[in-house]
């Protein structure tokens, strides 16, 4: 009986051992690049397609992640703080050496599609499980573009990662579990708008990856799909059409927030300043509305703006309000106004904020402990500077202020501590 059980038991390891080699082997991978991809461009073909690659790259947002700041276009290096270490992003200018100067239509592809380059597997902080569903004329776009791209000469940054998470074929098992076969984004019966705000939502814009929570395999958790994630120790917010309306936005408000980064609601701040920076502002109107029309659920825009019921007060202690109001006027009212409505084109209001009304106050938290720098958003908007008062008020004063502030102006019950305002220290 033991000889048996050990026997069988020796069995399913060797099977799980020949099955975990398979994998890691790269022998379950399933490429989404067609066959015909292999056949390269022809010069006119590529020409041809350059301007529709700069839209395409500007709506995939490349450009913020493959520069430094005074850093050579195109020439990666950024650093992405992972909880398994850091990577850096690549040259992707056509440098043959650096770049990808050598590498044919099909590499390119695979790596987009695939999350397999010209030399082994990507990190998924190249968001390829969402460029998965690319089309391929839109991927042929964006090659033909970056390869009209003037070559850096910059060598790629060596990534800080622990054993076994420098293996980079270790992510056969990774892509196993989190990359879909399924690169479909248009559903039959929605209207064409919608359709097209799906695909820049899940595809070009890869929205998901920051405001989609991971699962235990760091993949994204479509079972909460879009519904808010925490980023580099901040929340990037739900973006459903629950969140968004909860925040304070209606499909039109929205549009506009995406081109211009500022709105009664607020204005973006950390990454999402650098997507309108970079990527949103230039989409055109019928794109962002597209966008919008898809995170609303609407096959069409309304003609006009209806903006949300605002949400109800919430009482706060006597003594956190006293504490928390002597604090506002002290050192918030001379620019967001004592009732919170900011000065146009100069500070944001409060009293209509987002940020006031999600669950979550850490973003508040941050933004009270180290302030916002000046922001010079597209058209003439600019943004003063915001002061940080970590150094000024206590961690009591903190919580009480946020608990105020999320009450009074956002809806939401006082439950901010001075252990989390300390944790953020």
């Amino acid at each position: 009986m033991a000889r048996k059980l050990l026997l069988a038991v020796l069995t399913v390891a060797f099977i799980g051992a020949l099955a975990a080699g398979a994998v890691f082997l790269g022998l379950l991978e399933r490429s989404v690049v067609s066959r015909d991809i292999e056949q390269p461009l022809t010069a006119e073909q590529m020409k041809a397609l350059v301007k529709r690659g700069a839209y395409v790259a500007v709506a995939a947002d490349c450009y913020a992640c493959h520069v430094t700041k005074g850093g050579a276009p195109w020439a990666g290096g950024l650093p992405f703080e992972t909880p398994f270490g850091t990577i850096y992003s690549t040259n992707i200018s056509p440098d043959k050496e650096h770049g990808i100067g050598a590498w044919t239509r099909a590499e390119f592809h695979r790596a987009v599609r695939d999350g397999v380059g010209k030399n082994g597997h990507l990190y998924p902080a190249m968001p390829y499980a969402s460029y998965r569903k690319l089309t391929a004329g839109d991927v042929d776009a964006v090659y033909a573009f970056l390869m009209s791209r003037e070559p850096m000469k910059v060598a790629n940054r060596t990534n800080h990662l622990p054993f076994p998470m420098n293996i980079r074929q270790g992510l056969t098992f990774w892509n196993l579990v989190n990359l879909s076969s399924d690169t479909r984004t248009e559903v039959a019966g929605r209207s064409e708008a919608w359709n097209r705000g799906r695909y820049l939502t899940d595809a070009l814009a890869h929205c998901g990856e920051c405001h989609t929570p991971r699962n235990l395999t760091m993949g994204m958790k479509e079972s909460a799909y879009l519904q808010g994630a925490e980023l580099e120790g901040v929340i990037a917010p739900d973006i459903t059409k629950a969140g968004l309306t909860r925040m304070g936005f209606d499909p039109l408000v929205f549009a506009s927030f995406m081109k211009s980064g500022i709105s009664a609601q607020g204005a973006m701040t950390n990454q999402m300043f650098e997507v309108v920076h970079f990527s949103t502002q230039y989409l055109s109107a019928d794109d962002l509305a597209a966008m919008s029309a898809y995170l609303f659920d609407l096959d069409t825009l309304p003609e006009s703006a209806t903006p949300p019921v605002p949400p109800q007060p919430v009482a706060v202690p006597a003594e956190t309000a006293a504490s928390a109001r002597a604090t506002y006027l002290a050192v918030c009212a001379s620019c967001h106004g004592v009732e919170g409505q900011g000065i146009p084109h100069v500070v944001v209001p409060l009293a209509t904020n987002a940020s006031l009304r999600l669950a979550d106050a850490r973003n508040l938290n941050r933004v009270i402990l180290s302030g916002i720098p000046a922001q010079r958003f597209p058209g003439l908007e600019r943004m003063q500077p915001m002061p940080g008062f970590a150094a000024q008020l206590s961690d009591q004063e903190v919580a009480d202020l946020s608990n105020w502030l999320r009450a009074n102006w956002g809806g939401q019950k006082p439950t901010v501590t001075v252990e989390e305002v300390r944790r953020l220290r």
